[in-house]
C-alpha cells in the first residue's frame, strides 16, 4: 500500500503527464443563442455573483487539487495568490493527511490569503468504517475546517476511485446518514469526483440539511484513468484492467447538472476548460462553474500564470455575456441555448429511462 504522500504525489505527476480525460468535451455540445444586437456596454458588465454565501468577483472556483505532500504547498499557495488576486473561490485537496500531522502547512497556506471562498475537502468513504482504518470523526471534521479557516466543508463521492484503487475504502454504507449528521454541525456542500450526481440522489441529499453541491460530471479528469496509470507503474494488472475499463464511467458534467437540479445551489464542474463553458453552465443553472485540471500545470509554475489564465477565462465569459446580451449573472442565467451532439443523446435517453421506469 503506497504512503499517502507517495500517492498524492503521484496524482499530481499523473494528472501533469498523462491523458485522464475522456476525450468528448460534453461542454462543447452547449451552445449559446448568438445575440445580434445586444445593448450591452461590455465595460459595464456585472459578473459578480454570491455563491454560498459569499460574493466572488465572477462566478468561479478554483476546485479540489492537492494537499500533504511537500509539492503540494505551492501549488495551493499559487492558487490561493490568485482566487485572493481575482476575488474567486478555492478548495482544497482532502485534508485527511493534514488532520494526521502529514505536511499541515501544505493546506494551511491558504490562510496567509484573502480567498472569498475557501472550500476544505473530506472524503465520504472515510465518514464510516473501513477495513482496519481509524473513522473520520466529526472532531476531526472541525480540525480539518479550522486548518485552512474553510467557510465551507465538501464531503467527496469519490466511489469511483476508491473502487479501482488498490488502497481504496469501498464500503459506501452509512454516508449518507454520515453526511445529514455532519450538516446538522457544520456548513456542508457534497461534491462528486468526475461521476457525476443523478437525479435520484440530488434528491436524497436536499433533506439532509447541505447547503448545495457540486456535481463534478464526467468530461474532467476521470480518477479511475488517474488510477490506471498508478497500477500500470506498479504491474497491477487487474487494477489496470478496472481502470480501463471504468475510464469513461459516470454522468457527463452538462447532464448532471440538469439532473441535479432539486432547488439548492449547484456547482458545475467537469471540463469545464473556459469562459464560454462557464458561461453555458450558468445559463443552464449553476450558480457558479469550478475547475482543477484547466489550471494545474499553471498552479505549479507560479501565482502569476494562475493569474493569466483565470483572467482569460474571465474575459471569455464577459465576451460571452455581451454576445448573449447579459449585463448580469441573473440575465445570463436566463439566456436560450441549444444541446447538440452526446450530451443531447444522453438527455433524451435519461427521459426514455425515466418515462419507462
Amino acid at each position: 500500500m503506497a504512503p499517502i504522500k507517495e500517492r498524492k504525489a503521484d496524482h499530481i505527476e499523473i494528472c501533469l503527464n498523462e491523458r485522464v480525460e475522456p476525450g468528448y468535451c460534453y461542454w462543447d455540445d452547449i451552445k449559446l443563442i448568438h445575440n445580434a444586437l445586444p445593448e450591452v456596454n461590455a465595460d459595464e458588465i456585472d459578473m459578480t455573483a454570491e455563491v454560498l454565501g459569499k460574493k466572488l468577483s465572477f462566478p468561479f472556483i478554483v476546485t479540489a487539487i492537492t494537499g500533504g505532500f511537500p509539492g503540494a504547498k505551492r501549488i495551493n499557495e499559487n492558487i490561493a495568490a490568485a482566487c485572493s488576486e481575482l476575488g474567486i473561490g478555492m478548495g482544497v485537496g482532502s485534508e485527511r493527511a493534514g488532520v494526521a500531522g502529514i505536511d499541515p502547512d501544505s493546506y494551511s497556506i491558504v490562510k496567509e490569503y484573502d480567498v472569498p471562498l475557501v472550500i476544505g475537502n473530506i472524503g465520504a468513504p472515510q465518514l464510516v468504517p473501513q477495513h482496519s482504518k481509524d473513522r473520520f470523526s466529526p472532531d476531526d471534521v472541525g480540525k480539518a475546517k479550522d486548518l485552512i479557516d474553510a467557510d465551507i466543508m465538501a464531503v467527496h463521492l469519490n466511489f469511483l476511485q476508491e473502487v479501482v484503487q488498490p488502497e481504496g475504502d469501498t464500503n459506501a454504507k452509512g454516508c449518507f446518514d454520515a453526511i445529514r449528521d455532519l450538516a446538522r454541525e457544520y456548513p456542508i456542500i457534497v461534491k462528486e469526483t468526475g461521476a457525476g450526481i443523478s437525479k435520484e440522489v440530488a434528491y436524497r441529499l436536499k433533506g439532509t440539511g447541505i447547503l448545495g453541491m457540486d456535481i463534478a460530471g464526467m468530461g474532467g479528469t476521470s480518477f479511475s484513468a488517474v488510477e490506471l496509470y498508478r497500477a500500470m507503474a506498479g504491474g497491477d494488472l487487474l487494477r489496470m484492467n478496472m481502470g480501463e475499463s471504468f475510464f469513461d464511467w459516470g454522468i457527463p458534467a452538462p447532464v448532471s447538472l440538469i439532473e441535479a437540479d432539486n432547488g439548492l445551489p449547484v456547482i458545475a464542474s467537469g471540463g469545464i476548460l473556459d469562459g464560454i463553458h462557464v458561461a453555458s453552465s450558468i445559463a443552464m443553472g449553476a450558480c457558479c462553474a469550478g475547475a482543477a485540471h484547466t489550471v494545474l500545470r499553471e498552479a505549479t509554475e507560479s501565482s502569476a500564470a494562475v493569474i493569466e489564465k483565470l483572467t482569460l477565462i474571465r474575459e471569455e465569459l464577459r465576451a460571452a455575456m455581451l454576445l448573449t446580451g447579459s449585463s448580469n449573472i441573473r440575465q445570463l442565467s436566463n439566456a436560450r441555448y441549444v444541446v447538440i451532439g452526446q450530451t443531447k443523446e444522453w438527455l433524451e435517453g435519461i427521459q426514455w429511462t425515466q418515462k419507462n421506469i
